[in-house]
């Protein structure tokens, strides 16, 4: 974009440049940013979707066994006070 003042263009150039620099710089911190977040979750040992949810399902059938177990002892229990 020229005028007819070369005041203006120089001031557009220097704008243009300058923004381009900063946008060059974003770019440069998101990505910076980005693999800081994922070196931070790396070592925070989290565990992954599916050990979650197989430790999830073990933990559910040993609260069903644990039912049933309770459910034994009050028998031999009550077999035990009968006699």
């Amino acid at each position: 974009m020229q005028t007819r003042n070369p005041l203006i263009d120089d001031l557009a150039k220097v704008a243009s440049g300058a923004m381009g620099a900063l946008s060059g710089v974003k770019d440069e911190v998101e990505a910076r940013l980005r693999d800081r977040i994922a070196a931070t979750l790396d070592s925070m040992d989290i565990p992954r979707r599916e050990e979650f949810d197989a430790v999830k399902a073990m933990a559910a059938r040993a609260r069903e066994e644990n039912e049933e177990l309770k459910k034994q002892i009050a028998e031999l229990q009550s077999k035990l006070e009968g006699r």
